[in-house]
């Protein structure tokens, strides 16, 4: 979520703060927060694609630190859109604005978009280094709060809903944790991390000791990524809000404070909204208070029990029991094995694919994967042998559509993609979902090489551990608007082997031999053979 404005306006009260030595303690970590200050405040490549191999160290950097300092991170991750698309006006909007910034990024100019991999990137290093991570069902605030107020222990994010929230350790921001400037107790080997925690309330103090139930209130009538109601600035019109500032600063801020002072005023949420409502008309009383309450419950703690998660490895809750998801892809999902984009395109049969820094003259280069993702639909919303093709407007039993909001030239438009028809074996008597892990694993490499365009036999001379890389380059050789070039080819060998030479020298009891030779010779001539093939078939 988000507080529009409020994170600068708390920034400039230092007394909103205390002043700690992290070290010692569990902490939980917003996932999604940390690896966008991380890559972004490194200064890592945005215009080529990203620079995984640099941001891989940065990583492992920071949690070897908190490593140091005895703290325990576990790292919670946003999931999928939530089912009642409170958050979709504003997924929409982001995306519009990323495809604005990735134009400037692509020309030179200024903007942060972060590169396509760096999410998958990120949960690799915390498997490799056995960070404990999950991955909620759509955003992590509320699952966060439940788990660290379970254990008091601080959160670390950069997330202004935490100045709302009701946290008993309190909230480290990401801006003031100095976790590149390890220090020593004195007195002692012991080392922490200098950081501030945010203080509600100190927060509420400075405010004539406001009650802080009333501050998600103050969040919904500020404005978050959830709530936007056009009649409430008929209340800032006509209310007067007390203390607003003076100088650029306090113009800059004045409706944060004014409104934090004038809830002061009022002992509960239940009067507070009572005196609002005495501002709009009457016919729109009753609908605005209602939106308000249940606004207001988004800053509740969330029924998921993380503990159980981390311990056990079960991830359960109201909503994942009502949607009676099968268990290996409620697993999944929670272990980030599968993207989030699953559960949107299974639960609300749409996605919002993510844009990127690329030529905004050409197509998408979500583009080249779309017959990938029709099989996944297809796998997903089970599209049998007897299903057909329909418009969007007709609801029948017709092969399903799934829609697909993505980048056309410089604007977000709504695709409608029909989902590809499966082989019988995973359509037969229409399978559940349930039971698609238990189709023979023939069948499903058979699928998966058949979505790819390539034949078994044609794989048998590459070394196994490399097999689906060079299977989905074939298919990228065949589907890549403009054509791969052949230095382009060569270049993305010359990373693979590079890679699995190096994953295979770091195990124990490597020989030094001709594999690297056997690697390089392999792949290039079948390499080579496929891209001159794909151009003859041009």
């Amino acid at each position: 979520m988000g507080i529009h404005g409020l994170m600068s306006y708390v920034g400039e009260h230092k007394q909103f703060f205390t002043d700690i030595q992290l070290r010692n303690t569990k902490i939980i970590i917003d996932g999604n927060n940390l690896f966008h200050r991380l890559y972004f405040e490194s200064n890592l490549d945005l215009q080529h694609g990203g620079d995984y191999d640099s941001f891989t160290d940065i990583v492992h950097k920071f949690f070897e630190t908190l490593s140091v300092c005895k703290i325990y991170p576990y790292v919670v991750l946003d999931g999928g859109c939530d089912l009642l698309d409170k958050k979709f006006a504003t997924l929409k909007e982001r995306a519009r604005d990323k495809i604005q910034v990735a134009y400037s990024i692509s020309r030179g100019g200024g903007g942060s978009v972060l590169p396509l991999l760096t999410r998958e990137v990120f949960k690799q290093v915390l498997t490799k280094l056995e960070v404990p991570f999950v991955q909620c069902f759509s955003e992590a605030d509320r699952d966060i709060v439940s788990l660290a107020n379970h254990w008091n222990c601080p959160v670390l994010t950069l997330d202004s809903d935490f100045c709302i929230f009701d946290l008993k350790a309190g909230y480290c921001p990401l801006n003031y944790f100095q976790w590149k400037n390890l220090c020593i107790c004195e007195g002692t080997l012991d080392c922490y991390i200098p950081a501030r925690c945010f203080s509600l309330e100190r927060l509420c103090s400075h405010f004539s000791h406001m009650n802080k139930a009333l501050l998600p209130l103050f969040a919904v009538m500020n404005g978050n990524d959830y709530i936007n109601l056009p009649a409430l600035e008929t209340f800032f019109s006509k209310v007067r809000l007390p203390g607003g500032g003076s100088g650029w600063r306090g113009r800059k801020h004045v409706r944060i404070q004014g409104l934090l002072n004038w809830l002061s005023r009022f002992a509960d949420p239940t009067e507070a909204i009572g005196n609002v409502l005495k501002y709009l008309k009457k016919h729109e009383r009753e609908e605005i208070r209602e939106l308000l309450c249940a606004s207001m419950e988004e800053y509740e703690q969330s029924d998921v029990n993380l503990e159980d998660f981390f311990q056990n490895g079960n991830f359960d809750s109201q909503v994942t029991r009502k949607l009676a998801l099968p268990q290996w892809m409620l697993e999944a999902l929670a272990k980030g094995h599968l993207s989030p984009f699953i559960s949107d395109a299974l639960l609300l049969r749409r996605t919002i694919l993510h844009v990127q820094v690329e030529n905004l003259q050409r197509p998408s280069a979500h583009t080249v994967a779309l017959p990938i993702r029709q099989v996944i639909y297809g796998l997903l919303l089970n599209a049998s042998q007897n299903s057909e093709v329909t418009s969007p407007s007709k609801q029948s039993n017709k092969l399903p559509i799934v829609h697909e909001f993505d980048r056309s030239q410089k604007t977000l438009k709504k695709f409608f993609v029909p989902t590809t028809i499966l082989p019988r074996d995973f359509c037969e008597d229409h399978r559940p979902l349930a039971t698609l892990t238990e189709v023979p694993r023939s069948d499903r490499l058979k699928l998966l090489l058949e979505t790819l365009g390539v034949k078994a036999s044609s794989l048998q001379p590459i070394p196994s551990p490399l097999r689906l890389p060079v299977a989905v380059t074939c298919y990228w050789t065949r589907y890549s608007e403009p054509k791969v070039k052949l230095h382009c080819l060569q270049a993305l060998l010359l990373g693979m082997v590079f890679g699995e030479l190096h994953r295979t020298t770091s195990s124990p009891g490597f020989i030094v031999g001709p594999l690297c030779i056997d690697y390089a010779k392999s792949l290039n001539q079948h390499m080579e053979q496929r891209i001159c093939l794909s151009h003859l078939q041009r």
